[in-house]
């Protein structure tokens, strides 16, 4: 195989809300940071034991005003994009490195308007066209209050 690919998919909680950076020429960024957990039994003590994995994710522009407007800390996401790593220097002069999750398409699994209205907010994805994004407003407002019920362990 002669190309590459880099591919990061996670299923993850908000840790906290979407902070919004807004640029000259009205782009904007939004970052928040995904919190991924694993769980087992430890084989010695016979005990669960819950790993938590944090990652930084960047949305961009439109995708990020959305997840501003419908995500909050708690709320779980789907997120999809690729790993950047970024290197930077501190105020000593020493070489420091950050890795971001760059967010492509995500997709709302819980929010914090979901339980007042019923409704999910439409799912996003950064790379779409208008109607897609049409369509999928259009499946929100015929979404059964029925769902509001699910058993859901959180």
């Amino acid at each position: 195989m002669s190309g590459t690919l880099n591919k990061v998919m996670l299923i993850g909680h908000l840790g906290d809300e979407v902070k919004m950076h807004y640029f000259e020429g009205g782009n904007c960024i939004g970052r928040f940071p995904l919190a991924t957990n694993e769980t087992y039994t430890s084989k010695q003590t016979n005990e669960r034991v819950t790993n938590t994995e944090w990652h930084n994710i960047v949305v961009r522009n439109k995708a990020a005003e959305i997840c501003e407007k419908y995500l909050s800390k708690g709320d779980k996401v789907y997120i999809e994009g690729r790993i950047k790593t970024k290197k930077w220097q501190d105020d000593k002069g020493m070489d420091r490195y950050s890795t971001e999750i760059q967010c492509t398409e995500f997709t709302f699994l819980s929010t914090k308007n979901e339980g007042q209205t019923g409704t999910t907010p439409p799912q996003a994805n950064q790379q779409s066209n208008e109607q897609t994004q049409h369509q999928t407003s259009n499946q929100t407002t015929e979404k059964p209050k029925e769902e509001d019920h699910d058993d859901l362990p959180f």
